[in-house]
């Protein structure tokens, strides 16, 4: 049941609010949102710099890069490899969902967006670091229960 996702699709599961490319693209982002949601779901996701399975129902695939705009995958790519430092990861390494949740809410502050994921189109929309500040809380709170 393994996952394999990007860097920066790290940190868009959970900013995901049902926007994307196509219909394709936003039924496939729902289902791996729901899943890694999911407290009662772990499972191994392999991290990349590459095509994972978002990109694999993305309009803007081609055959070995992304297509969306000039220099798009040059972009992705950037935003790839700062969110995979920021989190202290190895490209090509599998972790387990639990763990890269709660480095994500441990190393991520919603403002970091504006770095890691510089330029982005969805950044302006503001669900992103919603969904980082949500994290964060919801991390906290789990925490201090226990």
């Amino acid at each position: 049941m393994g996952k394999v996702l990007r860097g920066h699709h790290l940190l868009c599961v959970h900013g995901f609010r049902g926007m994307g490319y196509s219909v394709e693209f936003v039924k496939k982002m729902e289902g791996i949102v729901k899943d890694i949601r999911d407290p009662g779901q772990d499972f191994y996701i392999k991290v990349v710099a590459a095509f994972d399975d978002a990109c694999m129902s993305c309009p803007h695939r081609g055959l070995e890069i992304c297509e969306a705009s000039e220099g798009s995958n040059e972009h992705v790519l950037s935003m790839d490899g700062k969110v995979i430092r920021h989190l202290g990861l190895v490209p090509g390494e599998r972790y387990l969902k639990s763990e890269l949740v709660n480095w994500t809410a441990e190393k991520v502050e919603p403002d970091d967006l504006d770095e890691l994921c510089k330029n982005c189109s969805w950044l302006q929309y503001g669900v992103c670091k919603e969904g980082i500040a949500q994290l964060r809380e919801k991390n906290t709170a789990r925490v201090s229960v226990e």
